[in-house]
C-alpha cells in the first residue's frame, strides 16, 4: 500500500455498528467462535445491566502507577506480558510495558513531584471506564516507586486522579515475591508449560510457596472488599490457586470468575505442571473460568476430568462439579480496541510515515512485511527468520525489492530463556543481513526501540504484510490491530494455525505451520504476487471480523455471562436441566485428549525434573 496526502477513507465494518446507546451489536454467525455466537452469548439492553454493580476486578498489573518524577524513565517494569498478548496480554509492542498519558500529582519525599501513569491501550485501558461507572475495586501489585506515597493506610487510593470513580487497591511485593511468584512460578513454569515448551520449566525450590503465598495475599484482599454481591473477575495464569481462596472467604453468593489469557495445555503437557492438581483445584473455585478458543477450553475440560478424580466433568455443557460446586467453562476470542487503532491509523500523515521510514532506513518504494512481537520464544521469531531467508535464496528477483521490519520488545530479561533466545534473534538478523545485504539495501530491519502509537499506526498502515509466526499463541492481537490499522484494505496477513486469532482470523488470512519454512516461503510467495482485487477483498472480510468482535463485544460477553451466573445466585448443579446458555467448549476434543480422558493420574504428588 502506498501513502499520500490524499488517504483513501477508512473502510468501515459493514455487520455491526460501533455502540453508543448501550445496545449490543449484532454479528453474524461468522462474527464468533462457535462457543460464543449471539445466540449462546448472554445478552443485555443496556450497559449498566451488563457491568455487574460491585465488580472486583483483580489482576498482576495495575491501571495507574504513580512515580518519583525523577525514577519515572526507569519505571518501565515488566508485569504485562500475556496473549494480553497477549491481552494484558499479547499487546503491541507500542503498549507492552509503558503508558504514554502522564499526569503530574502530589509530592512525595524532599517534595520530588509524581506523576502517574495512565492506561493507553490493551484490556487495561478497557476495564478503566467499565470500573469507573461500577464505582468497583481494582486490586493489582503496586510497582510503581511512589505508589504507596499516595495511598492510605489500607494501601487503597482513589482513581482516576482528575476524577475520582473507583477504589485502587494495591498489593506491596517485596523483590523475593516478585522474583519468585511473577519471575519464577508464573513465568518459568506455568507460561513455558502453557505454550508447550516443557524443556524450558525451571521449577526452583521455593518459587511454588511465593506463588501461593502471593495469591493469598490477593484473595484476602479480595475478603476485605467483597460483598455477597460482589462479582470478582480475575486476570489470567498468575492466580489460579486465588480463586478457590476466594470462595472459601466469601459469602457462597459472590460470583468469582477469571480469564485464562494464555493457551491451556493438552492433558500430556500438563503432566509436566509441578503441583498441577493444586493449580486445578484452585481454578474450580471459579464460578466461571473463559479462554479465548474451544481448544483450550476442552482441553482444560480434559485435565480435569484426568487429574482431579472426584471431579464430575459434563463436556457437553462445558462444566465441571468439584467439593460441592460447578464451574461453567466457556470460550470466547477477546478482541481489540479496533475502533481506536482505526482512528489512529487513519490520522496518520504522510510525514508521520516519512519520520518513521526514514529513522529506520526502510525504504518506502519496498515491498514491506512486518512483524510486531515481544521477544518470546513463543512467537516463532527465530523460525520466521529461517523463512525469510529461504524466500531471499529462492527468490534473488526480490532483493533489494523486498524489505522485512521486526518490531521486537524486550520482555523478562532476568530469564535466562529469554536471553539465550534474544541474543538468538540478533544473531540470525546479522547474519541474514551480511549474507544478503549490500551497502544500499538490508533485507531486515530490526529494532527493540520503543515505538510510539504513531509510529506503530503508521507501520501498522503502511505495511504490505503483518507476519504472524507464533509456535503458540493464546489469541494474538497484533494481528487485530494490523487489520483494525489497515484503513486503506491494502494489506495482507501471513497468520499462524497455532494462534487462538486463527478461529476467527483464518478463512481471510494466508494460513501458515509456523514450524514449517516451506509452508512459510510459499505463503510469502502468495502474498507478495497477490492481485490487488484479492487484497481487498481478504481485508475487508477481515475488518468486518475485528470490527465486529472487538475489545467491547469481548468483555460485554464476560460480564453478560457473569451476570446471569450472579442472578442465579449460585452456579448450577451438576445435574441441572436448567436453559442455561451452553458453552460449545465441550465439542469434539482432539484426539490426544480424548484419549487421555479415560484414566485419572493424581498429580498432587508429581514433580517435574528438568
Amino acid at each position: 500500500m502506498r501513502f499520500t496526502d490524499e488517504r483513501s477513507p477508512s473502510t468501515k465494518p459493514t455487520s455491526g455498528q460501533h455502540r453508543s446507546d448501550g445496545e449490543r451489536r449484532s454479528t453474524d454467525e461468522t462474527g464468533a467462535t462457535n462457543a460464543t455466537r449471539d445466540e449462546d452469548v448472554p445478552s443485555s439492553t443496556d450497559d449498566e445491566s451488563v457491568c455487574p454493580d460491585s465488580l472486583i476486578v483483580v489482576s498482576n498489573r495495575q491501571p495507574y502507577r504513580h512515580e518519583f518524577e525523577t525514577d519515572a524513565d526507569e519505571a518501565n517494569v515488566d508485569t504485562s506480558e500475556t496473549d494480553a498478548e497477549e491481552a494484558n496480554a499479547d499487546t503491541s509492542a507500542a503498549d507492552a510495558d509503558t503508558t504514554e498519558n502522564k499526569t503530574n500529582t502530589e509530592s512525595g519525599p524532599a517534595h520530588s513531584p509524581i506523576e502517574v501513569d495512565e492506561p493507553t491501550g490493551g484490556l487495561t485501558a478497557g476495564l478503566d471506564p467499565v470500573l469507573q461507572n461500577a464505582e468497583g475495586t481494582w486490586i493489582a501489585w503496586g510497582d510503581g516507586g511512589a505508589d504507596f506515597e499516595v495511598a492510605d493506610d489500607d494501601h487503597c487510593v482513589s482513581v482516576p486522579p482528575d476524577d475520582e470513580s473507583y477504589t485502587l487497591r494495591r498489593i506491596d511485593l517485596s523483590s523475593e515475591a516478585v522474583e519468585s511468584y511473577y519471575y519464577g512460578f508464573s513465568n518459568r513454569v506455568l507460561w513455558p508449560l502453557c505454550h508447550g515448551f516443557t524443556d524450558l520449566i525451571d521449577n526452583r525450590s521455593s518459587d511454588f510457596e511465593w506463588y501461593r503465598s502471593v495469591n493469598e495475599r490477593f484473595a484476602d484482599a479480595v475478603g476485605e472488599h467483597a460483598s455477597g454481591e460482589s462479582v470478582v473477575w480475575l486476570q489470567d495464569y498468575h492466580f489460579a490457586l486465588a480463586p478457590r481462596m476466594i470462595r472459601e472467604s466469601t459469602p457462597s453468593s459472590t460470583t468469582v470468575a477469571q480469564f485464562w489469557h494464555i493457551p491451556w495445555p493438552s492433558a500430556s503437557t500438563f503432566r509436566a505442571c509441578p503441583n498441577g492438581r493444586q493449580l486445578l483445584e484452585g481454578l474450580l473455585g471459579n464460578d466461571l473460568l473463559g479462554f479465548h478458543v474451544d481448544r483450550y477450553a476442552e482441553q482444560f475440560l480434559a485435565c480435569a476430568e484426568r487429574y482431579v478424580p472426584d471431579a464430575e466433568v459434563d463436556r457437553s455443557r462445558g462444566t465441571v462439579h468439584y467439593a460441592g460446586h460447578t464451574t461453567r467453562v466457556v470460550a470466547t476470542p477477546m478482541g481489540v480496541d479496533a475502533e481506536s487503532y482505526g482512528e489512529a491509523a487513519q490520522s496518520v500523515s504522510a510525514s508521520d510515515l516519512t519520520t518513521v521510514l526514514d529513522r529506520y532506513d526502510i525504504p518506502n518504494e519496498n515491498y514491506i512485511a512486518l512483524g510486531v512481537d515481544r521477544l518470546d520464544y513463543s512467537k516463532g521469531i527465530p523460525e520466521r527468520l529461517a523463512a525469510i531467508e529461504r524466500f531471499l535464496e529462492e527468490n534473488p528477483s526480490w532483493h533489494g525489492e523486498f524489505t522485512f521490519v521486526q518490531s521486537a520488545s524486550l520482555s523478562r530479561t532476568d530469564i535466562p530463556a529469554y536471553e539465550r533466545h534474544n541474543e538468538g534473534v540478533r544473531e540470525e538478523v546479522s547474519r541474514i543481513n551480511e549474507r544478503f545485504g549490500t551497502d544500499e539495501w538490508q533485507p531486515i530491519v530490526y529494532t527493540e526501540d520503543y515505538l510510539s502509537t504513531t509510529d506503530l499506526c503508521a507501520l501498522y498502515r503502511r505495511a504490505d504484510l503483518l507476519v504472524v509466526s507464533s509456535i503458540v499463541d493464546g489469541m494474538n492481537l497484533v494481528a487485530q490491530e494490523y487489520v483494525a490499522a489497515s484503513v486503506d484494505c491494502d494489506g495482507s496477513l501471513l497468520l499462524s494455525d497455532q494462534t487462538g486469532a486463527h478461529e476467527t482470523l483464518g478463512s481471510q488470512a494466508l494460513t501458515i505451520d509456523p514450524t514449517d519454512p516451506d509452508d512459510v516461503v510459499e505463503a510469502l510467495e502468495r502474498a507478495v504476487s497477490m492481485v490487488p482485487q484479492e487484497r481487498r477483498r481478504r481485508m475487508s472480510a477481515l475488518r468486518d471480523q475485528v470490527f465486529g468482535t472487538d475489545l467491547e463485544w469481548w468483555m460485554d460477553a464476560q460480564f453478560g455471562w457473569m451476570s446471569r451466573i450472579h442472578a442465579d445466585g449460585a452456579s448450577p448443579p451438576a445435574d441441572s436441566k436448567d436453559d442455561s446458555p451452553p458453552s460449545d467448549s465441550g465439542g469434539d476434543a482432539d484426539s490426544e485428549s480424548t484419549s487421555e480422558s479415560d484414566s485419572s493420574t493424581d498429580l498432587s504428588e508429581y514433580t517435574y525434573t528438568a
